[in-house]
């Protein structure tokens, strides 16, 4: 697999530099790979009965999140697909909360989500590993700031690195995973 250098200050908006902070190392993709079994594992070691439950009222439910972390990256792989192959196209910002509501992600199994979830990080890893290098550092405009290609890399990676320790403050009071 590819390695892919951290983005420079100009390649990403100003609020996702929490979550690149969060990646550790430099191999993101290899990071993305080995939470195809580590974020599985993390949503399979909580107790099935917080699930569907916000852990304070109008907060997402931890379906909730995990479908959330899926929507997002299906995103931002379209926006690397879109800026990796040159296409400078202003992209629109998309509204998360509106996204949350209608995904039904609580009247689905978890089994469910985290097979979507798999298949979504499997086919972004193919995206990211089969893009020739110049297209790491293109950049386009998404939601009026300025995104590369690696930085989108990091954006994925990073969100759902804050979203797990989220749900491990929220609902355990760890910091895991």
């Amino acid at each position: 697999m590819r390695l892919i250098s951290r983005p420079e200050p100009g390649e990403y908006a100003p609020y996702t530099v929490e979550y690149f902070q969060l990646v550790p190392g430099d191999d993101v993709l290899q990071h993305m790979e080995s939470c195809l079994r580590t974020t599985p594992e993390f949503f399979l070691t909580l107790p099935k009965e917080i699930l569907s439950d916000p852990h304070r009222p109008g907060e997402w439910t931890v379906k909730e999140i995990l479908q959330h972390i899926t929507d997002d990256e299906r995103i931002y792989a379209y926006r690397t697909l879109r800026f990796a192959r040159n296409d400078l196209t202003e992209l629109p910002p998309f509204d998360q909360e509106i996204v949350a509501a209608h995904s039904l992600a609580n009247e689905r199994s978890l089994a469910s989500l985290l097979d979507e979830y798999v298949a979504v990080r499997k086919s972004t890893l193919s995206l990211f590993d089969g893009l020739p290098e110049e297209a790491l550092t293109r950049t386009g405009i998404a939601n009026g700031n300025p995104m590369s290609v690696r930085a989108a890399a990091f954006h994925i990676a990073g969100h759902e690195l804050h979203h797990l320790v989220s749900i491990g403050t929220n609902y355990d009071g760890s910091t895991r995973p």
